[in-house]
């Protein structure tokens, strides 16, 4: 199903949402009291959502969040408040909060008038989704729909989801700095339930991107309704995961969630700094095999984590995290690379205006290697092949983790054989990397995710290029 209308509507430079000279003043009510720092966020969010279960429309809903978060910090100290109104009185009252809320004391600090970045929205958005009607939107569900129940009989359940978002935001502070950004993403979900004598199984499939309703160009809904359909009728035959530590090949894209969880958050440097990661005081050290590059890179552009600034006003960046297996360095946010001395990473980021900044991933990956996909699996006796992880946990202090699988097959002979199901990855995420033993060149991004971290959540994406652990424990319940 095309999605581009004639002519196409190109998207235009971010507008501030809030006059400058009224930022000006906001930012020096916030220093009155004293402070070293203020900073004012701002956010204009539009939202729709479809959902279909059981054949019904469920729900279409629209929703709208606007208003400004302001922070000062006074030393170690940091006091924020949040608003939904933003004239002058409400912007007023918020930074006299923040300001007593971060109990500074001593002379007034000092602001510089805000100077206009030069950064654009990172990508163009040809279809505004606030433009597609809800009908439109609805027929992609009952298209996805449809395509899933005709896979099969066994398909019991089917649920659809569609979702966009519009996020304007402005970021001014008080070093001068004004910066805007307009992040649009659409996304669409199917999930099926198929039962038979194999019990119930379930299947999912997924698509998001930092684009507008042009997604339906290069996603065909009814493929996912396919996808997610087959999965779940092929996991009725499969046979109980073996247990026991073995060799573990990653597909392309789905198992990247393993990375972004298990490694990913104990390079965010909060947590360093707490000493909650036990990649803590590591930098330049051997901590993966040679040949595993990890980077985060928000300007991997249309991924669901990408954007032109972060939450903090700081331009995205592509951040090597590890090179060749030694540790580079870590993700940072503005307040943390501001005390450390040191250049920000562009990893600021934060759920929604009611909410601090702090550090966060954005597209998070094991880059290619050289080997083929299919002499990985040639060269692997034995083992088990993970098309897709689900969720999992993990404990950032030590690394250790727990993910389920939810497609998954046996490895006899260098070949792919009999489905499994019912099994989890457990490891250690250090020692996963030190364990890598093979790199496909057929990098992929995972399904678009969304991080939660201290309460809140934001867009992520993941992904990896087939690549082999060469001993990882599988949990499974076969005899």
């Amino acid at each position: 199903m095309s999605a581009t209308p004639p002519p196409s509507t190109p998207s235009q430079a971010v507008e501030p949402l809030v006059d400058e000279r009224l930022i000006s003043r906001t930012l020096k009510a916030a220093l009155r009291g004293g402070g070293d720092f203020a900073e004012v966020f701002v956010e204009d969010k539009r939202s729709s959502s479809a959902s279909l279960d059981d054949g019904k429309v469920e729900e279409l809903v629209t929703g709208r969040r606007r208003g400004a978060g302001i922070r000062v910090v006074a030393g170690a100290s940091t006091g924020f408040a949040h608003t939904a109104d933003l004239s002058p009185s409400g912007l007023a009252a918020a930074a006299e909060i923040a300001a007593a809320a971060a109990r500074a004391d001593g002379g007034q600090g000092s602001t510089e008038s805000p100077r206009r970045g030069s950064r654009e929205p990172i990508n163009e958005v040809i279809i505004p989704p606030g433009r597609v009607s809800g009908g439109r939107k609805v027929d992609l569900l009952k298209l996805a729909d449809e395509t899933a129940r005709a896979e099969g009989g066994a398909i019991r359940q089917v649920a659809c989801g569609y979702g966009d978002s519009r996020r304007r935001i402005m970021v001014a502070d008080s070093e001068g700095l004004l910066a805007t950004d307009e992040q649009v993403k659409t996304f669409f979900g199917v999930s099926c339930v198929a039962l038979g004598d194999g019990g119930m199984q379930t299947g999912r499939e997924t698509s998001g991107r930092t684009v507008g309703f042009e997604l339906f160009d290069d996603v065909d809904v009814a493929d996912l309704a396919r996808a997610a359909a087959r999965r779940a009728l092929t996991k009725l035959a499969a046979h109980p995961a073996p247990s026991g530590s073995m060799p573990v090949v990653i597909g392309p894209g789905g198992g990247g969630v393993l990375f972004h969880e298990a490694c990913g958050h104990g390079l965010e440097a909060d947590l360093v700094n707490k000493g909650a990661s036990v990649f803590a005081g590591r930098v330049g050290e051997q901590v993966a095999n040679a040949g595993v590059t990890l980077i985060d890179d928000g300007t991997m552009s249309p991924e669901w984590g990408c954007y032109a600034i972060d939450d903090e006003g700081r331009p995205a960046q592509r951040n090597v995290l590890i090179a060749d297996g030694v540790l580079q360095g870590y993700m940072l946010d503005r307040l943390r690379a501001r005390r450390a001395g040191r250049a920000g990473t562009g990893n600021g980021r934060r759920e929604s205006y009611r909410h601090l900044p702090m550090v966060r991933m954005t597209n998070t990956f094991i880059d290619n290697g050289d080997a083929r996909s299919e002499d990985i699996l040639a060269d692997t006796p034995r083992g088990i092949y993970v098309a897709h992880l689900g969720g999992g946990q993990v404990n950032t202090a030590t690394g250790d983790f727990v993910f389920g699988m939810t497609e998954a097959y046996l490895i006899e002979d260098g070949r792919l054989t009999a489905p499994i199901r019912e099994g989890n990855l457990i490891g250690n995420g250090p020692q996963v990397l030190m364990e890598i033993d093979a790199i496909g060149n057929d990098f992929a991004m995972g399904s678009p995710g969304t991080c939660g971290k201290d309460g809140q959540g934001v867009p992520v994406g993941d992904g990896t290029p087939t690549l082999r652990v060469a001993r990882l424990t599988v949990g499974g319940t076969a005899d």
